[in-house]
């Protein structure tokens, strides 16, 4: 019995020892392959495009329900794309100051475009009909586009909201000149110090290189569509 007992201590343990194995092997497994998942997802986000780049045509849905290409501001002399939605603290605190970049440029050649890539379906607040009802209570002054498929915001790279890219155009090729915030701080539009798109767009205007061609966009990160 006694003989009987040992062995069958000696086989829980083992038993034991296998099952801490298999289980800290599914974790190790869970682990890499989320990290190889994340690194993947960072990878095709980081691919966009780059100051210098010609961007390709895009063709969106605006809130008055007409499709608007960027091949339609082809008399302009430029565009500031802006990666926006309705759901964003960020996006909405910015929402002023996006409207008072259009009154000041579009008038100059340089219009605003917003574009939501935001999936509705993980924010109810960024469904197309309540674009539109932001869009109309707030004014815009310029276009409210649903990239919904996200193949346009993940053309551009484009990673939060507000995420803004300001291209120039020559002969119909728009060209990316600056990447990045709208200035150096999003909660109070009377603290801020640096005009990122301002200062660009002027530059840009009085046929000036950009002086800060890159910037880290600072808000919510865009929700991406399961695949």
């Amino acid at each position: 019995m006694k003989y009987d007992a040992f062995l069958i201590k000696k086989y829980v343990s083992f038993f034991g020892v296998l099952l801490l194995l298999v289980a800290i092997g599914s974790v190790s497994f869970s682990t890499a392959s989320e990290r190889f998942s994340a690194s993947q997802n960072s990878k095709v986000l980081s691919e966009g495009y780059q100051i210098g780049d010609a961007v390709s045509n895009f063709r969106l849905k605006n809130v008055d329900s007409r499709m608007i290409s960027l091949s339609d501001y082809s008399s302009q002399k430029g565009v500031i794309v802006v990666f926006s939605c309705n759901h964003c603290p960020f996006a909405k605190a910015y929402e002023e100051r996006v409207i008072a970049l259009d009154r000041k440029f579009g008038g100059q050649g340089f219009p605003v475009i917003a574009i939501n890539p935001t999936d509705p379906a993980a924010y109810e607040d960024d469904t197309f009909e309540q674009m539109q009802a932001r869009a109309r209570s707030k004014g815009f002054t310029y276009p409210y586009l649903v990239d919904a498929t996200q193949t346009v915001a993940k053309a551009f790279g484009a990673t939060r909201t507000p995420h803004v890219f300001v291209l120039t155009n020559n002969n119909g090729t728009f060209t990316v000149r600056y990447i990045g915030t709208i200035d150096d701080n999003p909660q109070d539009p009377s603290g801020v110090s640096k005009r990122y798109v301002d200062d660009a767009v002027t530059n840009l205007l009085a046929g000036k290189p950009v002086v800060t061609t890159t910037t880290k966009a600072i808000g919510c990160a865009i929700k991406w569509k399961d695949v």
